[in-house]
């Protein structure tokens, strides 16, 4: 076996050096043509750079005049020149996050959170933290304008711990504090906003930021105020109304007003409306089709007669044009987003006739050399990890199947051999005409034939098909017992069909030598399974009332071993919880 070993690995060693050999001559070959290409790749990352910069900034410049559709255009096209994305990281995720902010604006949620994907797994190749922390702050926006509070809460959450300055921090905890407003946790708003308030804390170098934070921050913390009858309502109204009338803010002015019409609403029904009227005009002054809408409704309410009837007959031709409006952007937005699709494949034509026409005759002929060995070597390295990968592989399954044999051989031993003996002793030393003998003859016949039975399935080839969820509850199903309850969450939400057929049949083994180790040893009479699909890995969550993980340790050890062996012959992962006194978890996950 040493001489044998031996020569395998001089083999070896010597296709390695005939490798490292043919690899340097390819090296020296291209080493004048790789030198050209350096410096041609340079001027067209040069070129490239600048090109990025322009339509960004362009982007920039129609985005800050509210024309979103024609700066998507140019930051579509940013993104595109954004190849390999890893060179410019940074471009891409900005470009991709002005994409995903635009159609938040547009209300366009769907499409945001699809641009938000696009810049998700470049964050950490990016030098910009503030790049994560306006992810997290887009996302957590997102939600909050469609309604999942709880997704909102935990993305702002993030966004807080990537906070740099105080006053971002206070911006966050403002818009945490939305949230519960919403949710009419008025004491949970207060809690926030009052310490907030008695610090005013300021931007970093915007006055006028400051201010109007401050305002709105009044604002909602007079809302909450009056919402608990709290009399300080009417002042922090009041204040943050005089600081959005001296900033000249009329789109801000709307809610103030709004809330003002609110609380006199019971108190002075004519002073309501009065601010109702005032909500209205500052509407019309900020040009916000919305925001006339939901003051024309308010003063609906507050008017009789002719009054309402213009007010009613307003607040129609403002629907309709919101409609027609939100329309044409749509339409608008698709015929953009298709020019810029339509843009990128003529570029990449244009790319690829300007590459064919510089090719030179020499250059190539000298590159068919290097491609020739490079193949050469390729195929020589292919060839040497085929054969240790098969030989590796007969390994491993002349080993599952000593293991299996041995396996089958124990169980036939523990579970078959000391019934057969039993019942031959029996059947030698029994009268078998008495019935109540002949009775006990046939149910240890039957009990012996049902675990020859149940060996025989556990060994048995396992369908794969579009019936192997049944399959699996079939299996699970077959441990349990009037003593014992299983219940399964979340089997048939799994999309069975996209896995593929080795890593169900070790699923298949991993959850039946658990509920076989769960039968023998834990005294259950409850076992939980959930089946979760999340970011392309299955995950399963087991647990049981049983034995505690702490006692079970022992008695478990070569099951938990084969359970952890199967998992990572599919690159899964497993976690169990080995202090656990009272009943048993355990879960692992595995990619689709």
């Amino acid at each position: 076996m040493k001489i044998s070993s031996f020569l395998k690995n001089k083999i070896f060693l010597r296709s390695v050096f005939v490798l490292l050999l043919l690899g340097l001559v390819a090296v020296a070959f291209s080493y004048p043509f790789r030198k050209t290409e350096t410096k041609k790749i340079r001027i067209e990352n040069k070129e490239r750079t600048a090109a990025i910069k322009k339509n960004i900034d362009q982007g920039d410049k129609l985005f800050d005049k509210g024309a979103y559709a024609d700066s998507y255009f140019y930051y579509k096209k940013a993104t595109q020149l954004c190849k390999p994305i890893d060179h410019y990281a940074d471009d891409y995720v900005y470009s991709y996050l002005s994409i995903a902010n635009l159609q938040q604006n547009m209300s366009n949620y769907i499409a945001c959170e699809e641009s938000i994907a696009m810049v998700l797994p470049h964050l950490k190749k990016t030098s910009k933290p503030k790049f994560t922390y306006n992810t997290y702050t887009l996302l957590a926006y997102n939600y909050y304008f469609t309604y999942d509070d709880d997704n909102a809460l935990f993305y702002h959450k993030k966004a807080l711990k990537l906070a740099t300055s105080p006053y971002k921090k206070a911006v966050i905890l403002c818009d945490i504090s939305n949230i519960y407003l919403n949710q009419k946790k008025y004491k949970k708003v207060i809690d926030i906003l009052e310490p907030l308030a008695k610090r005013k804390i300021k931007h970093e170098t915007d006055s006028i930021k400051t201010a109007n934070a401050y305002a709105i921050l009044l604002e909602n913390l007079g809302y909450c105020y009056y919402e608990v009858g709290d009399p300080r309502a009417l002042d922090c109204l009041k204040k943050s109304s005089a600081i959005k009338l001296k900033l000249n803010e009329d789109y801000e002015l709307v809610s103030s007003y709004n809330n003002l019409a609110l609380y006199y609403s019971k108190t002075n029904p004519a002073l309501s409306k009065l601010y109702a009227e005032k909500e209205y005009q500052s509407a019309c002054k900020a040009n916000s089709a919305t925001f006339k809408a939901n003051s024309l409704s308010s003063l609906i309410t507050k008017s009789e007669g002719k009054e309402l009837k213009k007010y009613a007959l307003s607040y129609i031709k403002i629907i309709d044009s919101l409609t027609i409006a939100r329309r044409k952007a749509k339409n608008q937005f698709s015929t953009i987003k298709y020019s810029s699709n339509q843009n990128k494949e003529e570029n990449l034509q244009l790319k690829a006739q300007k590459a064919e026409n510089e090719l030179q005759l020499e250059r190539q002929k000298k590159r068919n050399i290097v491609s020739y060995i490079v193949m050469f070597s390729t195929t020589m390295i292919s060839l040497l990890v085929f054969v240790h990968l098969l030989s590796k592989s007969r390994k491993e399954k002349n080993d599952a199947i000593l293991q299996s044999e041995i396996r089958i051989s124990k169980k036939l031993h523990d579970e078959l051999a000391q019934d057969v003996y039993q019942t031959l002793k029996f059947s030698a030393h029994t009268d078998l005409k008495q019935e109540e003998n002949k009775d006990q003859l046939l149910n240890s016949l039957n009990a012996i034939y049902a675990k020859a039975r149940n060996i025989s399935k556990e060994n048995s080839s396992i369908v794969t098909d579009e019936n192997y969820s049944t399959v699996l509850k079939e299996m699970i199903s077959g441990f349990k017992t009037p003593d014992l309850n299983i219940i399964l969450n979340g089997l048939d939400q799994i999309s069975w069909n996209e896995i593929e057929k080795g890593k169900k049949i070790i699923l298949y083994r991993i959850l039946q030598e658990l509920f076989g180790n769960m039968k023998k040893h834990s005294k259950a009479t409850l076992v939980s399974l959930n089946f979760k699909d999340i970011e392309k890995k299955i995950t399963i969550n087991y647990s049981d009332n049983g034995v505690g993980a702490y006692n079970r340790s022992l008695i478990l050890k070569n099951g938990l071993q084969n359970v952890e062996s199967r998992i990572k012959t599919i690159n899964g992962n497993i976690i169990f919880d080995s202090n656990s006194k009272t009943g048993f978890k355990l879960s692992f996950n595995f990619p689709k």
